[in-house]
């Protein structure tokens, strides 16, 4: 596919957009820059998105599986934005042959509809029938506090660093540690899990990653090249 589809598809973003109405976010990314993605946006006030935010951790983690290969589309899969919890859907845009170039992504905003069905449902019946008998409620459909986020769910950063606290900060929250505090292996072993969400597809993630790991930058690499079947010296 020529380069002829972005505008294509920034035309379709726009349609959509005005279409879906203000509850749907509508999202181009083009992936020849990773970490600036999102090349045309409408209603971006769902996320809080702009152009030039990067790639999602879900979107980062459809390239590296490969998933997009098997599967034009993902549908209904939860995102975060803040206390909201959206209904997210992607379109994986291809070329003729078969390489992803870039994804369309339709983030829900339902919250409304919520509020709405509520009020309805507690002028036909008493309230302790609808707290009793739906469990679906406001309390549920949203978030509350700042938990780590289900597997699978998606959360929007507006820049690499956000994107990169969002990942490490996942992780060390299941170790109950700080990422200087990390000895060699526990660092090697988030390494490896950082690479194997896509992370180090981002530019400048290595510099980010050794600075909050307290490490070189020739450490991570070093990392890195081990994975890649290299061989590793001592610590950086």
């Amino acid at each position: 596919m020529p380069g002829g589809w972005i505008q294509r598809y920034m035309k379709l973003t726009e349609f959509l957009g005005s279409v879906l109405g203000p509850d749907y976010e509508v999202v181009l990314h083009d992936l020849g820059d990773a970490d600036k993605s999102i090349i045309a946006i409408a209603n971006g006030h769902v996320s809080g998105r702009t152009i030039g935010a990067p790639l999602t951790s879900v979107a980062l983690q459809s390239i590296v599986n490969h998933s997009y290969e098997t599967q034009d589309y993902r549908l209904n899969y939860v995102g975060v934005a803040g206390t909201k919890l959206l209904r997210s859907s992607t379109f994986f845009v291809k070329d003729e042959e078969g390489r992803l170039v870039g994804m369309l992504c339709i983030n829900f905003d339902d919250s409304r509809y919520r509020e709405l069905s509520d009020r309805i449902l507690k002028l036909r019946h008493p309230d302790i029938f609808v707290e009793t008998n739906f469990a679906y409620n406001e309390e549920a459909a949203t978030v509350r506090s700042t938990p780590p986020p289900a597997e699978g769910s998606e959360s929007f950063p507006n820049s690499l660093t956000e994107l990169t606290d969002h990942l490490l900060d996942e992780e060390l929250r299941s170790r109950e540690a700080s990422g200087e505090r990390l000895g060699h292996r526990d660092k090697l072993a988030l390494v490896e899990i950082l690479n194997a969400k896509g992370i180090f597809m981002m530019k400048g993630a290595v510099k980010y990653v050794a600075e909050k790991l307290g490490c070189s930058q020739t450490t991570i690499y070093r990392y890195l090249n081990r994975m890649n079947g290299g061989a590793e010296g001592g610590e950086g």
